[in-house]
């Protein structure tokens, strides 16, 4: 008896530890949804995440000014460069990366709002225990991040931005590791890394991949 009272209180320790800024596995496959407060801009996506070689693969199907748009991005941070990938005529431009890889997760500094519940706590597997957390942007604004407890698995973001309102980022169809690692490479038909940038296209950032779209 005083063995299980020694377990159950031993539980109830470690079930009142408190939540840490935490970084999501490595290598993730998935979907999400982008959405704006102003209602100019939404997107479905699915998404090949590497933060071991620092690589991301976005498929997207969206609208931006109640115009339709498709899009194929690969970002390649090691080698700063960026594409825009078109099966269809099997082109490819590329242009200069100049933004840093940030890890998916909760980044160190970080407050934490509030822990709850994405469904119901009724009953067993009626819901996800999860951690929401307010933060500064690098370039300026704020955030607002939940993560599974159990994982880190991301389940939303959302940011301040200055042409667009709040932006929101739904995940879902989070899968741990990478369903065709082939993906995350360049089509034999797109110029090599180290081959010149088409053109003086700007810099990528992570908004634009959403965003700039005409």
């Amino acid at each position: 008896m005083k063995i299980l009272v020694a377990l159950a209180c031993l539980l109830a320790g470690c079930l009142a530890q408190k939540p840490h800024p935490c970084e999501s596995p490595p290598l993730m496959t998935g979907a999400l949804t982008v959405s704006t407060q102003n209602e100019k801009l939404w997107v479905y996506a699915k998404y090949l995440y590497d933060a071991l070689g620092r690589r991301l693969r976005m498929f997207e199907f969206g609208t931006l000014n109640n115009k339709t748009f498709t899009a194929d991005y690969l970002l390649l941070y090691r080698e700063q460069v960026f594409y825009e990938i078109n099966h269809e005529n099997r082109t490819c431009k590329k242009s200069p990366l100049k933004i840093d890889f940030v890890p998916i997760g909760v980044p160190e500094g970080a407050t934490l709002l509030g822990q709850g519940i994405v469904g119901s706590s009724s009953g067993p597997g009626q819901g996800l225990l999860v951690n929401t957390w307010w933060g500064d942007l690098p370039t300026g604004g704020n955030y607002m991040s939940t993560v599974t407890e159990f994982g880190c698995i991301p389940v939303s973001v959302a940011s301040k931005t200055q042409e667009y309102g709040w932006m929101v980022l739904n995940y879902f169809n989070n899968v741990i590791g990478i369903t065709d690692p082939n993906l995350l490479n360049p089509p034999e038909f797109c110029p090599s890394a180290d081959a010149a940038m088409i053109g003086n296209e700007k810099p990528v950032d992570f908004f634009s991949l959403f965003a700039d779209k005409f």
